[in-house]
């Protein structure tokens, strides 16, 4: 019988994972697609736990609950469970004159022992998303959950530990400290979704033992409402997608850059919207909270560096502040240099395109960016001028739920990608393959055959 995982030190259950990996259990396609269903059929069987750990930890309404985290999980198995034959198979890929008689392929591997921690808003998801490409890959894995979501991690650990045994998969909770001895041991593979900030500390920690990466971190995500934007579309998904979870999304729209001909229009727009959707949030039964104390004296400032247009109520016993828009800010405040991570939205006019492409390259490359235009040109300028993890034009957020668009960061955004085949990619290691025959040998690469400088300068002109 197995020793349950509070017996275990964290050296040991790595150890362990290690040991039973060496077996190669995890690598044949029948055993992962066998522990993807397990998975499944664990999630299914605590679901309704679930959406009443993400309601006590965020007071998310089952409908957010159901489609952001658990739904979208479904999703993901059932697309892996599909494809998983496919991505599995090795590719081939074409030579070139020297390669007469000899065939060139990429296998994946797994990489072994892999630790994935999580961040709190997304609790759920955030966590088992990358555990399916990690499982898909043929690893084992550790999941640090997040402490600031006690009740999610509970019901994740009953999930993970009815689906598979330790030696496999495990969850190990704690704070920061649990963190950090996770982070000091020696792992194949690291996947990190959080702060920029602790981003570095795990690059850090990984570096020592020269342990891939992956970082999935976050930023302030723009949205640029050009002079030619519908509007009043603009500002229902901009409202849509800042909202919900209480802006607590790493690709929520962080500030709105609007051509002045259009902030009247967007700002009237924008309010109607937020309170069709979310009332004035503080006193809406379904309105996400903040996560804690912290986060929310944190927001609490921001209210008091710009002009309120609408919102800005807060209720510190319940965690909530309104759907709340800012105007005239200086560059300079804490609300436009920090990510927001909260329900405050500034909207800032400009005048000129370029204003615009200045002002995002002066930055750090953000992880989403979305553009309303119904012009092609400007799509053109923006998208060639301006990096950034990923984005939409005349939308937010639904980058992400196309499983064949990897969605990650760059520079201080993140690392790496993931979802849908990327995962599976991301937590493999690609081995390149030549075959050569031994039908025939050609002379041309030896040093004593006399015409083979003349031959090989001549193929590789």
């Amino acid at each position: 019988m197995l020793a349950p995982i509070e017996q275990l030190t964290i050296d040991e259950l790595v150890q362990k994972q290690r040991r039973f990996f060496k077996t190669q259990a995890t690598k044949s396609m029948a055993f992962r697609l066998s522990m993807l269903t397990f998975l499944k059929e664990s999630i299914k069987h605590y679901e309704a736990d679930l959406l009443e750990a993400l309601r006590e930890d965020l007071n998310k309404s089952e409908l957010d609950a159901y489609t952001t985290e658990i739904g979208f999980i479904y999703d993901e198995i059932s697309r892996t469970t599909r494809e998983l034959k496919r991505w599995m198979r090795p590719k081939r890929v074409r030579g070139t004159a020297i390669h007469l008689g000899m065939k060139s392929e990429i296998q994946y591997e797994p990489y072994g022992t892999v630790l994935i921690i999580a961040p709190w808003n997304y609790p759920f998801q955030l966590a088992v998303a990358p555990l399916i490409g990690a499982i898909a890959a043929g690893n084992t894995a550790v999941v640090k959950p997040s402490e600031l979501t006690p009740n999610v991690a509970r019901v994740l650990t009953q999930v993970l530990e009815r689906a598979f045994t330790d030696r496999y998969v495990a969850s190990v909770e704690g704070d920061k400290d649990t963190a950090q001895e996770l982070l000091a041991q020696k792992w194949d593979y690291i996947f990190f979704t959080g702060s920029t900030q602790v981003g570095r500390i795990v690059n850090q920690a990984a570096a020592k033992h020269l342990t891939p990466v992956t970082l999935e971190l976050g930023g302030k995500s723009p949205v640029i409402v050009h002079g030619d934007a519908n509007v009043s579309i603009a500002a229902k998904r901009v409202a849509w997608g800042k909202w919900m979870n209480a802006g607590q999304t790493c690709v929520a729209p962080d500030y709105v850059l609007v051509h002045e001909s259009q902030q009247d229009a967007f700002l009237e727009a924008i309010k109607q919207e937020a309170f069709a959707m979310f009332g004035n949030g503080v006193g809406t039964k379904r309105y996400t909270r903040i996560v804690n104390e912290s986060h929310f004296d944190r927001l609490s400032h921001y209210l008091t560096e710009g002009d309120l247009v609408f919102g800005g109520e807060t209720n510190r016993d319940e965690l909530k502040i309104a759907p709340t828009v800012m105007t005239n800010l200086h560059e300079d405040a804490d609300v436009m240099k920090d990510e927001i991570f909260g329900p405050i939205l500034p909207v800032i006019p400009y005048r000129q395109l370029d204003e615009v492409i200045e002002f995002i390259s002066d930055r750090p490359h953000p992880l989403a960016l979305y553009l309303f235009t119904e012009s092609k040109d400007v799509e053109r300028t923006v998208m060639k001028h301006l990096s950034f993890g990923g984005g939409c034009v005349n939308d937010v957020i639904m980058h992400l739920t196309n499983p064949n668009l990897p969605f990650g960061g760059v520079g201080e955004s993140g690392m790496g990608a993931y979802h849908g085949r990327t995962s599976f990619e991301t937590f493999s290691h690609a081995k390149s393959i030549l075959k050569n025959t031994t039908k025939f040998d050609l002379p041309v690469r030896y040093p004593n055959f006399k015409p083979a400088e003349q031959l090989i300068r001549l193929i590789q002109r």
